[in-house]
């Protein structure tokens, strides 16, 4: 080793020893005499002295150095000065009196600074990502990466779960998203696809015996980018057999409060973790992944809103529109320039428009609201009563403002959902010393596709329909419920499972109400089919986004910063320039040719 001790590790016990540290260049500081350098690597920091008294070359050599070098040294570990010692290093008492110095590398002048936290446009970062993974943030991060997924290594372990890597290169088969393609040489015209997940390879695992299965995977979706998504993702994927839904809710719960004592001991956990069903979560918090560290749950105020003489009201409900609302704590004294960026808010997410009321300046009982208090455009055409009614309802006070939408039931729900977390990250409402995980269940089997006119599956096609609803199938697929679950956390959706379909009538069934003939159904899936029938056993799992959990515990708001080497949000590889071009015999040994653009 061309270094023996971290330049994080030496303390005071070392003081007397001979000791030689290798790493970059954090700082240089020349006193005229003295050189002062402080010593980076992986572990931390050591200041390093160049007394040209004590060595006049090794002093030479210091002069030479500067920020990013990567150099070596050996001397003495030495207590530093009365009063000069540094309480925000932990090696800040002792300091490294230079005996011999090397440089092992330079280094041009960086383009952003390494050892400060400073703004930095991000196509930079990307660009230049291996010097933007020495900053001390980002290391941080790849660090707390690293104990995450040992973590669950280590828990899956402990819980018998045997650990079993599945391909990369496989068959296209739908999974709710684009798959990403590999044209083969050897099979012209044919090609192989990136894994969504490794869905059917686990429940084949299942029919081969293996019985409790997982695996730290890596998947490939061509999809949109955005905060906390990229094209390809990591998830813990696992699955177990003779299970039910109870057994794998359990064991998520004991994994996320486990893990978030271990990685971050000073954050609490709400427990149990609630269990909403989806209709419920929809009509509560107008999504299906809420953030349950506020309240500020929507309000159905239809009722209320038909007595009244607003006509926005009477025309929504007269055509199956509804009325919804929340409360905006403390927010009544919003200036007309706040309302109308609240407005445009919900206009850009589609709705018409956004109703504001103001009840009052001041804080105290609803009931002493009168109505020269109440500020919105609608104020004449209600009563006080009536204005009352909706505050109560909302669970509001004087002093607070209702923000209100009607429109299109499922419209509504989503627009006053994305506006509550508009709101509550606004006001800084939710709880930042708390993780609030929540499971989400009994989710619809299938949704209408109106563009394909056709049902599609709301997770994926091998979900199982809960026993008492499969005689819906046939008369009314809406209806059916799957037995699919969301594990969800701080408004964030972190995974997502269900209990299989195991026999092949059944998923044969379940195939042909999707759309797909007995042909299509044989070609794509005909090896699922003929495993079912070797004994197939009841089956169940779940998948979980690495990448957004550890984004969550590390306090970042988008999953690129905690990858080694992302994306950028089109999908672009900036350190690589990926994707690129490829010359002409690569492409007709895998037999494809470029059509010209018209």
């Amino acid at each position: 080793m061309l270094k023996d001790h971290s330049c994080g590790e030496l303390r005071k016990e070392a003081v007397g020893a001979e000791v030689t540290l290798a790493g970059w260049v954090d700082r240089r500081r020349d006193h005229g005499g003295l050189i002062f350098i402080d010593l980076r690597d992986r572990e931390g920091v050591t200041q390093v002295v160049f007394d040209p008294e004590k060595s006049a070359d090794c002093h030479k050599t210091a002069s030479e150095m500067r920020g990013e070098y990567v150099i070596q040294v050996t001397g003495e570990v030495s207590p530093r000065p009365r009063g000069t010692e540094n309480p925000r290093l932990p090696t800040g008492d002792i300091e490294v009196i230079a005996r011999s110095a090397a440089i092992l590398n330079t280094s041009k002048t960086p383009p952003f600074y390494i050892n400060e936290e400073v703004e930095v446009d991000e196509a930079l970062r990307l660009k230049y990502r291996y010097l933007d993974l020495r900053r001390p943030r980002m290391k941080k991060n790849l660090e707390l990466r690293h104990r995450v997924i040992k973590f669950i290594r280590d828990f899956m372990d402990a819980h018998g779960f045997v650990d079993i890597e599945t391909p990369i290169l496989t068959k296209s088969t739908p999974e709710g998203a684009r798959d990403y393609l590999v044209p083969s040489r050897v099979h012209a015209g044919k090609f192989y696809a990136l894994p969504q997940s490794p869905q059917q390879m686990k429940q084949l695992l299942m029919v081969a015996g293996v019985e409790k299965y997982y695996q730290i995977a890596r998947c490939f979706r061509d999809e949109d980018t955005r905060a906390d998504r990229q094209p390809e993702f990591t998830q813990l994927d696992l699955e177990m057999s003779f299970i039910e839904v109870d057994d794998i809710l359990e064991l998520m719960e004991e994994l996320f409060t486990a893990l978030v004592k271990a990685i971050k001991p000073e954050m609490k956990v709400l427990k149990p973790f609630p269990r909403l069903s989806y209709a419920e979560a929809m009509e509560r918090y107008g999504t299906d992944k809420p953030d349950l560290r506020f309240a500020m749950e929507l309000g159905d105020l239809t009722e209320i809103a038909a007595r009244t003489d607003f006509a926005v009201f009477k025309d929504v409900i007269a055509q199956g529109g509804k009325v919804n609302g929340i409360c905006a704590p403390g927010c009544a004294g919003y200036s007309r320039s706040q309302l109308n960026e609240l407005n445009k808010f919900v206009q850009e997410l589609g709705a018409a428009g956004l109703l504001t009321m103001s009840l009052g300046t001041e804080g105290g009982d609803i009931e002493d609201l009168t109505m020269e208090e109440v500020k919105s455009v609608a104020a004449r055409f209600m009563t006080l009563e009536q204005v009352r009614q909706m505050a109560q309802r909302l669970g509001a006070n004087k002093g607070d403002l209702l923000l209100i939408v009607a429109g299109r039931p499922v419209l509504v729900d989503t627009v006053l959902g994305e506006l509550r977390q508009h709101m509550g990250h606004k006001l800084n409402l939710a709880a930042p010393d708390l993780f609030a995980f929540a499971f989400i269940q009994d989710f619809p089997l299938l949704r209408w596709d109106v563009e394909a006119n056709r049902w599609d599956s709301e997770h994926h096609p091998f979900t199982a329909p809960w026993e008492e609803d499969i005689p819906l199938m046939e008369s009314a697929p809406e209806k059916v419920r799957g037995k699919h679950y969301d594990v969800v956390g701080n408004g964030y959706e972190l995974g997502g499972g269900s209990i299989r379909i195991h026999t092949a009538e059944l998923q044969r069934k379940i195939f042909r109400l999707l759309g797909y003939s007995d042909k299509e159904i044989d070609a794509r899936f005909g090896h699922m089919l003929e495993a079912f029938e070797y004994g197939a056993p009841p089956h169940g799992g779940i998948a979980l986004g690495l990448d957004r959990i550890i984004m969550l515990l590390a306090g970042e708001e988008t999953i690129r910063e905690v990858i080694a080497f992302p994306k950028n949000q089109s999908a672009a590889d900036l350190t690589f320039d990926a994707p690129s071009s490829v010359s002409e015999q690569q492409m007709a040994e895998l037999h494809l040719r470029l059509r010209e653009e018209r």
